[in-house]
């Protein structure tokens, strides 16, 4: 039973996921109708152990009746049936119910309703665009997901309880006690109008409350995170205390919010305790009062006043699954705006692989400016006609801000171009797809990231079907494999098994810039882009690096971006950038020659650092 609920549903589909709707109902729908048998069937059982609990009450006052009429003698022989009929109901019936219902929320929705939904949710948000996680805390973004994926769960769940369980038992208990007299009624239903009514006014506040505490706990996730990841950076400026402060804001933020929940629970807590008193009062009173005047037995005193008890007890519990379901809500909510968010580079409608067969690239009249609204002397990139040929290598360098990284960052479509079109072997990149652009193009970046894994995970990023033989190879090809078979992790992890830590924490910048290298040569795409790809290194590892990056060029068409001149000055054609235009270009000599832009930075530079302006 165990295994058919948990596996009723397969919780990670290999379908990549859609966009969900924006819309609260529409967004919990599209997470929740992959279990929609499982979800009908959890509610259709809830509601029938509704039933039995408010029959077993009712049972109880027919006991009653039964004991204060009956002879003690006779009274097995008279009743046998009825009690025989209640034992089967409570030994087998009731827990049976009890049992399935159990294993369907715990074993069938539980656990699977909220990793699909994860699983879901964290695919779409790994394909959003590089802009979309730049303009947010990592932390925050997966706080969001994890949150919203429980309170998508939870809203349905608490909502099927709520809406059948609580129904059902209700209506039951008006219906039990209108059939001893229809006076006894009255109390439960003015009882129920004053309890919908309190819920109506203040539960809702609760869902906004929610929202901002989901809203203050992701912001404070995001300041701890961001703070732990530059631990280096603030160790290093010597600001613990100023990120006290900073976490501290958000903290404060977030215990405001708490406050006022907490206030509205109070109140809430206290209106409901008055209610439930004033319902046990009116039962208890009128039923005695019936129960005088010969209109009700014994048994119906028994039973509306153990049952006024029950739903004393439950009352609570049913505020705090409505307040809970509220809270889900606004959860679900505040998730909603960063999960349901359109993605801003997809693939379009029958995007085909590219097809790299010589490795020509070309930047026709491009335009892009990270999508501000700025007037045409002053874009990121404007009106750039580039044309790499095949096999070639050329250099790009420029002052800081001249538009060489963001013009490898359009060729890798990390984001899309406001004008123009990128062309591989004439193939407008804008009509493939991503994960086949990139599976093309090698890149090794000034800013190296590993994944806190083991080395060899992180080098079989290049190629995910290589041997361990060819990621040693690749290693050494890159002079890595010597120090990485003294790399120990704090778990006891060695050599390519150790683990180097979020973003490679524990690994020097010219360790992991090998690491990246080797990498990328394990990859051996057809185009290579290097930023900055030695800054890293020392003059000693940089020129051993330098004849194997030598050789991985071989045959392929290469981007090189240097500040460090004289590392590109061996290229076959160099582009000089600035404003986001290319105002020089041709091999080195020629450009010294020229007595231009080239040949000032060329002059300026000491150390391997441009001066001038990019100084100022």
């Amino acid at each position: 039973m165990f295994s058919w609920a948990e596996r009723s549903q397969e919780v990670f589909p290999p379908e990549l996921p859609s966009k969900p709707p924006a819309g609260f109902f529409g967004f919990v729908w599209h997470y929740a109708r992959p279990f929609r048998r499982m979800i009908a069937l959890t509610a259709l059982t809830a509601a029938l152990v509704g039933i039995v609990e408010v029959w077993l009450f009712s049972f109880i006052g027919d006991l009653v009746d039964w004991l204060a009429a009956a002879d003690r003698e006779t009274f097995m022989e008279t009743h046998w049936p009825e009690l025989a009929g209640m034992g089967f109901v409570i030994l087998v019936v009731y827990p049976a119910v009890m049992l399935l219902s159990e294993v369907m929320s715990n074993q069938g929705l539980l656990g699977n309703f909220a990793m699909r939904t994860r699983w879901q949710a964290h695919r779409y948000l790994l394909r959003q665009s590089v802009g979309f996680f730049q303009n947010d805390f990592a932390g925050r973004v997966a706080t969001k997901m994890m949150q919203t994926s429980l309170g998508v769960r939870d809203s349905v769940l608490k909502t099927c309880e709520i809406l059948l369980y609580v129904g059902i038992y209700f209506i039951s208990a008006v219906v039990l006690f209108a059939m001893s007299d229809w006076r006894l009624a009255l109390p439960l239903v003015a009882w129920l109008a004053g309890y919908v009514a309190i819920l109506y006014f203040l539960v809702p506040r609760m869902a906004q409350l929610a929202a901002d505490q989901a809203e203050a706990r992701s912001m404070v996730t995001g300041r701890v995170v961001d703070s732990y990841t530059n631990i280096q950076t603030v160790k290093m400026f010597a600001h613990a205390e100023q990120e006290d402060t900073y976490a501290r804001e958000g903290m404060e933020t977030f215990l405001g919010t708490v406050y006022r929940s907490m206030r509205l629970a109070t109140v809430l807590l206290f209106l409901m305790t008055m209610l439930n008193a004033g319902l046990f009062f009116a039962v208890g009173g009128l039923a005695i009062w019936l129960w005088q005047g010969g209109i009700v037995t014994l048994g119906a005193v028994a039973f509306t006043t153990g049952l006024v008890l029950r739903i004393h007890g439950m009352a609570h519990w049913i505020l705090w699954e409505v307040s809970g379901l509220f809270e889900n809500i606004g959860v679900v909510q505040d998730g909603i705006g960063t999960i349901a968010r359109d993605r801003e580079v997809v693939d379009r409608p029958g995007a085909a692989p590219l097809v790299v067969t010589e490795g020509r690239v070309a930047f026709r009249d491009i335009r892009f400016n990270y999508g501000k609204a700025r007037g045409e002397s002053d874009r990121v990139i404007e009106h750039l006609n580039l044309e790499v040929r095949p096999g070639e290598k050329i250099g790009i360098v420029g002052r800081s801000g001249a538009g060489k990284s963001t013009l490898v960052s359009l060729l890798l479509r990390f984001y899309d171009l406001e004008a123009g079109r990128i062309e591989i072997d004439g193939q407008d990149i804008a009509g493939v797809t991503q994960e086949s652009l990139r599976g093309a193009i090698g890149m090794v970046t000034q800013d190296t990231s590993l994944l806190h894994r083991s080395v060899a995970e992180n080098i079989r990023y290049g190629r995910r079907d290589a041997t361990m033989a060819e990621i040693v190879a690749a290693a050494k090809r890159a002079e890595a494999h010597d120090f990485i078979l003294e790399l120990e992790d704090m778990n006891g992890r060695r050599g390519y098994d150790a683990h180097v830590g979020e973003r490679g924490v524990k690994l020097s910048g010219g360790q992991r810039q090998r690491i990246a290298i080797a990498r990328v040569l394990l990859k051996d795409a057809p185009i290579l882009v290097l930023d900055e790809a030695t800054s890293a290194l020392d003059s000693e590892v940089e020129a051993a690096i330098q004849q194997n990056l030598y050789r991985l060029m071989e045959g392929k068409t290469v981007i090189a971006i240097a500040h460090r001149l004289s590392t590109i000055a061996a290229m076959d054609r160099l582009i000089v950038m600035d404003g986001g235009r290319i105002v020089e270009e041709g091999g080195h000599e020629d450009l010294i020659a020229r007595d231009g832009l080239y040949a000032d930075l060329w002059s300026r530079q000491s150390g391997g650092f441009l001066l001038g302006e990019a100084a100022e």
